[in-house]
This record gives C-alpha cells, sequence and structure tokens, in this order.
C-alpha cells in the first residue's frame, strides 16, 4: 500500500532517450527534407525559378528552422522545464519551512517522475520529523518544569524560621530526589541524543555478564529489601563482548521498572540463558502489567502508561534500552497482560 501523499510513479522513458530521440529526428529531418527538395528541384532545373534566387533559399531555410526551434522550444518548455520550475519552486517553500507541499505533477519523462516521487517522500519524512521535534521539546519542558517547580517550592519552604528540624530533612529529600530525577532526565536525554545521531563512539570489550546482572539486580537492593520483593534469579555463566556501560543501563531500567510496577512482597523473576548463539535475557514479574494499547507505545520518548507512577520516571528508561538493544543488533520485545504482570525479552547475538 503506498504511503499518504506518495504518488504513483509515472511510466515515462528516459531523459536521456527524450534528447537523443529529438536531435535525432531533427538532424533526419531537416537533412532528408533538404536534399530531397534541393535534388528535385535541381534536375527539373527549377531551384532558382521556385525559390527566385539564392536569397529565397536562405529565407527558405530560415522559417524551416524556426518552425523546427518553435516546436523544439514548446515541447522542452511544457514537458522538461515547467516541470522543474515547479519542482524549484516546492523546494523554495520547504526551504522556508512549510513540509506541507506537494508535487503532483506527471510527465512522460521517468526521472522527473521519479525525482517527484522522491521529493514527496523526502517532505512526508521532514515533517514526521519536525513533528517529532516539536512534541520532544514539548515533552522535555514539562519533564524539567515539574521537578524544578517541586525544588523552587521547597526551597521557599525552608526560609520559614518555624519549621521543625523533621520538615526540614522532608524537603531536603524532596529537593535531593527531585535534583537525582533532573540529572538522571538530563544524562538519559544526552545518551539517547548521542545515540540516534551516531555520535557515540562504541567501545566494545569482553566481559561477564551474569556478573553485570547480578551488579543490576544489588543496586536496587534497598528497592527490593523495602518492599519485600521476592527474587528468583537464574543465570549461566557467560561471557559477552559489547557496550559494558549502556548494557548495564538496560538491565537497570528494566529491574528497576519490574520493582517499580510490582507491590509490595510480589515476585521478579530475572534469568539470563546462553543458547550458543544468543543471549536471552528475561525480566518478568507479578505487577500491574499493560493493556495492549499501552504496550504498543512503551519504547516511545516520554510514553508513560501507568500515570500513577509517573512522580518515579521520565519515560526514556525503554526508548533508551531498545535504542542500547539495536546497538548491539539485538531485540528487545514485550509480553504483558493487565493486572497481571510484564515479560520483557532481551535476545543479544553472540559475536
Amino acid at each position: 500500500m503506498k504511503k499518504k501523499n506518495e504518488l504513483i510513479k509515472g511510466e515515462g522513458h528516459s531523459l536521456h532517450f527524450h534528447f537523443a530521440l529529438i536531435i535525432f529526428v531533427i538532424l533526419i529531418f531537416a537533412m532528408v527534407l533538404t536534399i530531397a527538395v534541393t535534388v528535385i528541384l535541381y534536375n527539373l532545373r527549377l531551384l532558382w525559378v521556385v525559390l527566385g534566387g539564392p536569397f529565397s533559399v536562405i529565407i527558405g531555410v530560415f522559417l524551416l528552422s524556426v518552425c523546427i526551434a518553435s516546436a523544439l522550444a514548446y515541447y522542452v518548455n511544457n514537458h522538461i522545464l515547467r516541470p522543474i520550475v515547479t519542482l524549484s519552486n516546492a523546494s523554495k517553500k520547504v526551504a522556508t519551512g512549510d513540509f506541507g507541499i506537494r508535487i503532483n505533477e506527471h510527465t512522460n519523462i521517468e526521472e522527473l517522475n521519479t525525482t517527484f516521487d522522491n521529493f514527496n517522500n523526502m517532505v512526508s519524512e521532514l515533517s514526521s520529523i519536525e513533528t517529532l521535534r516539536n512534541d520532544f521539546i514539548a515533552n522535555v519542558s514539562h519533564e524539567f518544569k515539574t521537578p524544578l517547580s517541586a525544588i523552587e517550592g521547597y526551597a521557599m519552604l525552608l526560609q520559614d524560621d518555624s519549621l521543625s528540624n523533621e520538615d526540614k530533612n522532608e524537603y531536603i529529600k524532596r529537593i535531593r530526589d527531585n535534583t537525582h530525577l533532573l540529572s538522571e532526565l538530563t544524562g538519559n536525554i544526552l545518551l539517547i541524543s548521542k545515540l540516534d545521531n551516531q555520535s557515540f563512539t562504541s567501545q566494545n570489550k569482553e566481559f561477564r555478564l551474569d556478573e553485570q546482572i547480578r551488579e543490576a539486580i544489588l543496586t536496587h537492593e534497598v528497592t527490593w529489601s523495602t518492599k519485600g520483593t521476592q527474587l528468583e534469579i537464574d543465570l549461566d555463566e557467560m561471557t559477552y563482548t559489547g557496550e559494558e556501560t549502556l548494557l548495564l543501563q538496560v538491565w537497570l531500567n528494566l529491574i528497576g521498572n519490574a520493582l517499580k510496577f510490582t507491590d509490595d512482597k510480589g515476585v521478579v523473576c530475572i534469568t539470563l540463558k546462553n543458547n550458543s548463539s544468543n543471549a536471552v535475557v528475561t525480566v518478568s514479574d507479578n505487577g500491574i502489567g499493560m493493556d495492549t494499547e499501552t504496550q504498543k507505545h512503551i519504547f516511545e520518548k516520554f510514553y508513560q502508561g501507568d500515570t500513577s507512577h509517573k512522580g518515579k520516571g521520565n519515560g526514556l528508561g525503554l526508548a533508551l534500552c531498545k535504542r542500547i538493544v539495536n546497538l548491539h543488533n539485538g531485540t528487545i520485545q514485550c509480553e504483558s497482560e493487565a493486572g497481571k504482570g510484564s515479560i520483557f525479552t532481551v535476545t543479544l547475538p553472540i559475536n
């Protein structure tokens, strides 16, 4: 199925073919016509009688040239120049930021039709990128505004000399938490930007993948010990070659999400299997799960399906995970059911 605004490719001939054909026809026509008329009149000894002398011959050739030139100019203008001017005008509008322009021109020249198709596809992509950019800016502004407003509010409350030490400590803790949230948000945005723009310098190295996952589990010790979460861990011993620092972010995000969306005394299962060609990591929980609509968007930037936990994240974690896994030519998949929990599976090819 064609994309919206994409035109059907014209079945035209090559541009080189048209020019070669035009030149060939003009040369043959002029040569044959001139030779034929001259030979006939010469054989009949009527050359000077009919044309009235060499001056008339010149006039005749001139008129013939004018007719041929006019026909050629008409063809070139309507079939070549006009479409190119249309493309030029459309390009000027795109340069001013108008991504709604489309070229509905159709010619008999294959290269021009292909150029118009490519132009329309390019503008469609630019329009999508512009929409994503505007959404990204709006989301970033919103995500920054929330913790900044909280920090400002608690800082103003701390100016009250009558506050008890308990209240002061609570406000300081909340300022610290929001500052950490801002720092994490900034770091994730910068990292995603580097990965999207392919400006991240890859530094693959060999490391123990099972030990790295254990490190990620221990990092969240305060959370799972406080909530009384039951951890079921089954990790095959294996060595993997990849971006060690980036992959750690994947496990931290997946395990952190599993703990966040699981109730107290819930169960979180973490496994690592080595099947000789792939390293398969699964992180599952028996938490709140997700509906089908939420699953469609979980890897999008700033998307948060469960707004009740919005204060605990910024919607960049899974988007970051997907980019890191893609960087390692792997896949990340999610299976979930509302009220029954989620299973995230990361498959990394072993080089």
